[in-house]
């Protein structure tokens, strides 16, 4: 990492959050893209470009000045890629005391709020306030857009401002995460009635970056949008049950659709759109994205062919042709785990946003949870058969017969750092197993089936407590993250204290506990059945 252009860039971002969400919209509403007002008249090219930027601006890369792929390295990979089990980086950054051992670095962990509010949602208000009459299908697709955006930062912090969004009253309050799931589920419940009505000549697919190349249809966008429904029904199944249940029962059962089919991944496009993969870039080029000894200990133990998929073999001497990674919350201070084994992730691999293999898992949660008439194990088979179609591994017959379970993990140089196996349900299915036991199947698979999406990935893990994850060996929180419970959340940044104290004390009294990495979110209820 660019540790001195992050630390000044962190700086930067505290003061351009001073304003955010207050009086100031007006200037914080600044069009960004480099498009003057005499360029751009209000037709459908207006929102295509505003909602091409933004959807650069989920795996966050678009460059307002201030250089790429950085902002993505705080934002998610040395956050929910690390925390999700994924990854880890080499490098003992603030002398080992970063994030890695629950050091929250607040310079990283508030870029998520501030670039999001900064620069995406103002794109998004700019579409909803002027799409709405004229282009309703442009609006239908922001309003998607900014579920798929907003969830994720929910899913870090908890109560965020989103219904509000945008309104000058200096005073602009935020919603509290049960709030914020049910306008998302509005949203994309008016999305999708907007696209299914929809007759107008326009097209959005000189502009549409996400969906399936030659697939870039409204239809397209309608199947993702009841995927995302049924993907935040079934966040809050503990929490709020009924709902959960409704959302999933209107996802399931609409005439449009879920992303089922092979090619129906939706990823941010690198061919040919001005976007490069941020992850890729901080592995190939910075050589700082390494495997989790999670991934190690699941991956290897479940003799997984995915694993040569997701990462490359270690060049160590004594070790070279091996899969070893790397386990978080050790503290080290030196580099001497640079030859292990690193993402295989490209500044050209398209930026992975859900797969039909998640929803299908999703789908196996549904049926477990009585949801559908659908089968809990045939829905499971069926991601893991997906999942190894889109990663073109061949056949999952075997693989779905095999009762191996996580290894143990051994550490390359210290023993001290090695740990027994924890994840201890194999690929199989059993019908006869417990609803807890099929769960920790299900979202097990889904984990590994998410690579390299941590966001979801770290949001679930949460969740359900699957997979069981290493606890971390070093905590310097002082107290604030329990080793064993493990990190539930990021805290909001802090220039949000001093820049707008009132919003700052109703996200605190909204989320209902301290403002730390050891709170638990709305939906984080820390059971997974009740009867």
């Amino acid at each position: 990492m660019k540790t001195r252009f992050l630390n000044k860039m962190a700086g930067l971002l505290a003061v351009l959050l001073l304003f955010s969400c207050t009086g100031k919209f007006e200037e914080y509403n600044t069009d960004n893209t480099g498009f003057t007002d005499e360029q751009k008249t209000y037709d459908y090219n207006t929102f295509g470009v505003w909602l091409k930027v933004v959807q650069m601006g989920i795996y966050f890369n678009y460059d307002w000045g201030s250089g790429k792929n950085w902002h993505f390295q705080t934002m998610q990979n040395l956050n929910a890629d690390m925390f999700s089990g994924y990854m880890h980086d080499f490098k003992p950054f603030n002398a080992g005391l970063g994030n890695t051992v629950y050091n929250l670095q607040d310079g990283w962990n508030g870029t998520m709020w501030d670039n999001t509010y900064g620069y995406i949602m103002t794109e998004i208000k700019q579409t909803e306030d002027h799409s709405r009459d004229k282009y309703p299908a442009f609006y239908a697709i922001a309003k998607i857009l900014k579920v798929e955006i907003m969830h994720r930062i929910s899913d870090y912090y908890g109560p965020i401002v989103y219904t509000k969004f945008g309104e000058s009253d200096a005073g602009v309050m935020p919603d509290s995460q049960k709030d914020a799931y049910y306008a998302f589920f509005q949203d994309l419940g008016e999305a999708i009635h907007l696209l299914s009505e929809y007759d107008g000549e326009e097209t959005f697919s000189r502009f549409d970056m996400i969906m399936p190349e030659n697939y870039r249809t409204f239809g397209e966008w309608m199947r993702f949008a009841n995927s995302l429904r049924l993907r935040l029904a079934i966040r809050i199944a503990m929490v709020d049950p009924d709902k959960a249940r409704d959302e999933a029962h209107k996802s399931l059962t609409h005439p449009a659709g879920l992303l089922e089919e092979a090619y129906e991944v939706v990823a941010v496009s690198t061919a040919g759109t001005g976007y490069s993969n941020p992850l890729g870039e901080i592995n190939k080029a910075w050589e700082e994205v390494f495997m989790n000894a999670n991934m190690e200990s699941i991956l290897k133990g479940y003799k997984d062919p995915r694993l040569s998929r997701y990462f490359e073999p270690a060049t160590g001497q004594g070790y070279s042709g091996e899969y070893r990674g790397i386990r978080q919350g050790t503290g080290f201070n030196h580099s001497r785990y640079s030859e292990h084994s690193r993402s295989t992730i490209t500044q050209k691999t398209d930026a992975i946003l859900m797969t039909p293999a998640e929803v299908w898992f999703l789908r196996a949660e549904a049926a477990l949870r009585g949801w559908s008439g659908e089968d809990a194990g045939t829905c499971y088979e069926q991601g893991v058969r997906s999942s190894f179609n889109q990663w073109r591994v061949g056949e999952a017959n075997a693989y779905l017969q095999s009762d191996h379970v996580a290894a143990d993990f051994v550490d390359t140089f210290t023993p001290d750092y090695s740990a027994k196996a924890l994840c201890l349900v194999s690929p199989a299915w059993d019908e006869e197993a417990s609803r807890e036991t099929k769960l920790e199947k299900i979202i097990t698979q889904k984990w590994i089936a998410c690579y390299p999406e941590g966001c979801e990935a770290w949001a679930e893990q949460r969740r359900t407590g699957y997979p069981r994850l290493f606890p971390v060996l070093v905590n310097k929180s002082n107290g604030k993250i329990d080793t064993r419970t493990m990190i539930r959340r990021l805290n909001f940044p802090v220039s949000i204290i001093s820049g707008n104290p009132a919003q700052y004390s109703a996200l605190c009294e909204y989320l209902g506990g301290p403002d730390t990495g050891g709170t638990r979110l709305w939906w984080d209820t820390g059971v997974n059945f009740r009867d």
